[in-house]
């Protein structure tokens, strides 16, 4: 606990600091000489330390000291309580805040001279500046109401306390000065910058999402990946589009490259984002809220699984059979799950799973969602192995299968994921022996004993 130290006001303006409940952090080192008075009121009922970690990132990235770390988060807590109150009491006067120095020491701007001993009195540095905050907001909003008009060049513009001005970022400073003044904002307090600063939006990749390939066909998201050395991306199914596709998001921004594509014979695809786009380990399940994803174990035959596409959003049903092979007027895809979920045309590549374990991507299948139907899913792991994948899941990556196509030979047995297996072969698992029920390629997941379709016990 800290030593306790009380607040102090200031009477000449009858400036007075209201103590709210203390805030959840202390620093554990700091000592209250350290800490400026309105801190350590706000921190002296606190018992909760900073989690070791974020101390660390704090003293890694701003190159300061655990202690002053631990000092700062108490500092800047109490700044953002008292801010507001400083703000109302000042009323015109009030130039804004900020914090400063390697612990955040608060300074408090003010247009009135008469506020600074009030101001120093509860603890904070004071500075008299010659536009209030309320004049700053209004010269921004002037250009705000100018942005169609904006150069592109000049992208960005803010209020900013510390210089008591409102700077425009732009690489063509002289445009800008020229838009600034036909904006008929107050120019003396508009500093342009030259900057080469050129924003862009970042995008989540989501499992069920539309995206469009090339001009115009939509299909659906899978589920979010990860790959050594690329910005990662999505997987989704063969049939959208073949290699070297450009695809646009859901919003129609530019999104990704089709970095492989198999169809038929398989239906799958992966399709490496742009640095807009960030993968990431859930599914939207529309109406029914956002699904987290944590893992790819197998779903077995009778087991729940729902779907997300952006034609049809989410609808559920039940593994009819694994192992299936189907085909189109294209050719024959094996080794897909059949369900008894209904999907539609744009629903393809989306998310199929079960619980929070991704099951794989929408291929094809008869019926609608209207009257019900059919739909065949192209199993996920499968997708991972054959393009060195890993499944981003809620919270990281997934340690299910990735890599490379070369066998694994499982510990204490034969059986290899990779290896196809003919009906009739036997193989050894954790000390027992298997009889292949139906042809097909071993995968991650479908070890024998979890794939009673697939192999018997003997």
């Amino acid at each position: 606990m800290l030593p306790r130290k009380t607040l102090t006001a200031g009477l000449a303006l009858g400036l007075t600091l209201v103590v709210v409940p203390a805030v959840a952090w202390t620093a554990h080192s700091a000592t209250a000489d350290d800490l400026s008075p309105y801190a350590a009121a706000q921190a002296q009922a606190s018992v909760n330390e900073p989690p070791p970690g974020l101390i660390n990132a704090l003293s890694d990235d701003l190159g300061i000291s655990q202690q002053q770390a631990e000092t700062r988060l108490v500092n800047e807590a109490a700044a953002a309580t008292v801010e507001p109150g400083l703000r109302a009491q000042l009323g015109a006067a009030y130039g804004g805040v900020w914090l400063s120095g390697p612990t955040a020491a608060m300074t408090v701007a003010t247009t009135d001279q008469a506020q600074v001993a009030a101001i120093r009195e509860t603890g904070v540095e004071a500075r008299v500046v010659g536009r209030s905050l309320q004049q700053l907001d209004a010269i921004k909003a002037t250009l705000d109401r100018a942005a169609a008009k904006a150069p592109k060049t000049a992208p960005v513009w803010y209020v900013d306390v510390v210089n008591n001005d409102v700077v425009v970022l732009s690489s063509t400073p002289a445009k800008a000065q020229a838009w600034v003044r036909a904006s008929g904002a107050d120019a003396s307090a508009v500093r342009v910058v030259r900057s080469n600063e050129q924003p862009q939006a970042y995008y989540d990749v989501r499992g069920g999402d539309a995206y469009y390939i090339g001009s115009g066909s939509r299909c659906s998201v899978g589920f979010s990946v990860s790959k050594a050395g690329s910005q990662g991306g999505f997987v989704t199914a063969g049939h959208c589009g073949s290699t070297g596709a450009t695809t646009t998001g859901h919003n129609r921004v530019n999104q990704g490259v089709f970095r492989g594509s198999s169809f038929p014979g398989n239906d799958y695809a992966w399709v490496e984002v742009n640095s807009q786009w960030t993968p990431t380990g859930v599914v939207n399940a529309y109406g029914r809220g956002i699904q987290p994803i944590r893992g790819s174990q197998v779903a077995q035959v009778g087991a729940s699984i729902c779907r997300s596409g952006s034609t049809t959003q989410t609808h559920c049903g039940q593994v009819s059979q694994l192992n299936t092979s189907v085909t189109y007027p294209q050719g024959t895809v094996s080794q897909v799950t059949r369900t008894s979920v209904c999907a539609e045309p744009g629903d393809s590549g989306g998310s199929f799973y079960s619980g929070d374990q991704a099951q794989g991507v929408t291929s094809g299948g008869s019926g609608n969602c209207s009257s019900g139907g059919t739909t065949y899913f192209q199993p996920v792991n499968e997708i991972l192995q054959a393009y060195g994948l890993t499944l981003v899941t809620q919270g990281g990556n997934s340690p299910t299968p990735t890599g490379s196509n070369t066998p694994t030979q499982s510990p204490g047995g034969t059986w290899a994921a990779g290896t196809t297996y003919a009906a009739g072969a036997t193989v050894t698992y954790g000390g027992a022996t298997y009889r292949c029920l139906q042809g097909h390629t071993a995968q991650a997941g479908w070890e024998p004993p979890v794939v009673p379709a697939l192999w018997q016990r003997v």
